[in-house]
């Protein structure tokens, strides 16, 4: 797959490779083409290298016997970065990781899918840096961000969108949706806006008082 050198670092995201679904080569590839800087967890290092792709760093806790020596030769240059914390997912650490290299922003792929333990504790963990780095996870069928500040976004009727709140989310303010919402309270597990829509084509609007509120861009 093509190199991912043709922008400035630190002007566009960086990309996370995490090690779940992997999602279509069409979105990869527009991904890699815009990340200045590539990261990759831990085991999927091998599914990277199979696809021919370049990566930047390489993080993982490394529990598991690596030739590091012949995937360097493979992917030279390559920062190889232990993070053995056990507390924390991989996914976290590279996040950390990309805040503490001073990243503004990064996107996500491979992080739902095969494990729903992981898919879930990934897609909640992204709220948990709302005010640090701006994150989009991306799959096969999602583009997900945590809602930090006021939200505002131009899409055509009928565009799906859903809410999900990671806890209680409180006073909601939205406009532009089919269904919308007027400083309303959403909490997991119990209500949440799930298979909402862009009413027309315009502008939709999305704001909470209080809590910690995930927006995801939805196609089937």
């Amino acid at each position: 797959m093509s190199s991912h050198h043709i922008v400035r670092e630190k002007q566009e995201p960086a990309l996370i490779i995490a090690n779940g679904e992997a999602c279509n080569d069409e979105m990869l590839g527009q991904l890699l083409e815009w990340s200045p800087f590539v990261v990759v967890l831990d085991h999927a290092i091998y599914r990277v290298l199979d696809r021919g792709i370049k990566v930047d760093a390489w993080l993982g806790d490394f529990d598991h016997g690596h030739d590091f020596d012949a995937i360097r030769e493979r992917q030279h240059p390559l920062e190889i970065v232990p993070t053995p914390d056990q507390d924390k997912t991989d996914l976290e650490k590279a996040i950390e990781f990309l805040i503490g290299r001073g990243f503004p922003a990064a996107n996500i792929v491979w992080a739902t899918g095969r494990r729903a333990d992981h898919a879930i504790t990934n897609i909640t963990n992204l709220v948990r840096y709302k005010t640090q780095i701006r994150l989009v996870m991306y799959d096969n069928n999602s583009k997900i961000f945590p809602l930090a500040g006021t939200f505002e976004k131009w899409y055509t009727a009928g565009t799906p969108l859903s809410l999900i709140p990671v806890g209680a989310v409180n006073g909601i303010v939205t406009s532009g949706l089919k269904y919308n919402l007027t400083d309303e309270t959403l909490t997991l597990g119990h209500r949440s806006g799930n298979s909402n829509e862009a009413a027309t084509d315009g502008l939709v609007r999305i704001m909470a008082r209080e809590g910690d509120l995930l927006i995801m861009e939805c196609w089937d």
